[in-house]
C-alpha cells in the first residue's frame, strides 16, 4: 500500500484532508503530522525562521522513517521551507499550492490572492508570480488580507470567519479573472458560493491530486 504524508500547520486541515483523502483515494495509507506552534512562529517571524525550517525537516524526515512515498505540506506560510528541503528528502516533498498556482495562471493575467494570515498572502502571492514566469505568462497578483477573520476561526465562530472571507472575495472577484483562497483552511467556503463568474481555486483538491500523481 502507497502512504502518502501529510504535514499541518494548524488542527483545521486535518480533518478536511483526511476527509478528502478518504474519499479521493480509499486506498492510500496517510500519515497525518500537526504542529501547530509552526504557522504562529511564522506569523510572528514574518516569515519560516531557521528554527521553523528545522523543525519541518525534522517531520519530513520522520515521514520517511515512517514509510511515506510523498510527503506533502498543507501549509503555503511555510511553502518557502519546503522549497529549500525539499532536495533534501529521497521522495518527493510537495507543496499543497503548487498545483492551484498554475491552474491560476492559465486562467487569466489578472490574479486575486485572498488570505485571512499575513504570513501566507506573500508567498502564495510570489508562488503564482514564479509559475506565470514559468509559464511564459503575464500575471498581474492582487492581495487581499481579511483581518480578523482567521482569529474568528481560532475562536471557534466559523460563521464569522466565513462571512468576512466571503464579503472579501465577492469584492476581488469583480476585479479579476480569477481568485486564488492562499489558505487550505478557506477551501470550506467554495461548497456555500454557488455558481461564481469568477473562477475561485483553492489548494486541497488540486493539491491532492498532484500528490496522488506523484505516488504513482
Amino acid at each position: 500500500m502507497k502512504t502518502l504524508a501529510l504535514i499541518h500547520t494548524t488542527p483545521v486541515t486535518v480533518s478536511a484532508m483526511k476527509a478528502l483523502a478518504a474519499e479521493r483515494a480509499p486506498g492510500v495509507r496517510i500519515i497525518n503530522l500537526l504542529d501547530d506552534s509552526l504557522l504562529p512562529d511564522v506569523m510572528q517571524a514574518g516569515q519560516p525562521t531557521t528554527d521553523v525550517t528545522g523543525r519541518l525537516r525534522a517531520y519530513a524526515n520522520a515521514a520517511v522513517n515512517a514509510g511515506a512515498d510523498v510527503v506533502m505540506c498543507c501549509c503555503s506560510s511555510v511553502g518557502g521551507a519546503v522549497d529549500d528541503l525539499r532536495a533534501e528528502l529521497p521522495v518527493p516533498f510537495l507543496r499543497i499550492d503548487e498545483p492551484m498556482a498554475r491552474q491560476a495562471v492559465q486562467l487569466g493575467e489578472r490574479v486575486g490572492v485572498i488570505a485571512t494570515v499575513g504570513s501566507t498572502l506573500e508567498p502564495t502571492a510570489r508562488l503564482i508570480e514564479r509559475a506565470a514566469a514559468d509559464a511564459g505568462k503575464a500575471a498581474e497578483v492582487e492581495r487581499v488580507l481579511v483581518e480578523g477573520a482567521y482569529d474568528a476561526l481560532m475562536a471557534g465562530q466559523p460563521e464569522q470567519h466565513d462571512a468576512l472571507v466571503s464579503a472579501a472575495l465577492q469584492g476581488l472577484a469583480q476585479r479579476t479573472d480569477v481568485v486564488v483562497l492562499a489558505q487550505a483552511s478557506m477551501a470550506r467556503l467554495i461548497p456555500g458560493l454557488g455558481e461564481t463568474r469568477t473562477p475561485i481555486l483553492s489548494s486541497p483538491d488540486s493539491g491532492l491530486t498532484r500528490a496522488l500523481e506523484a505516488l504513482q
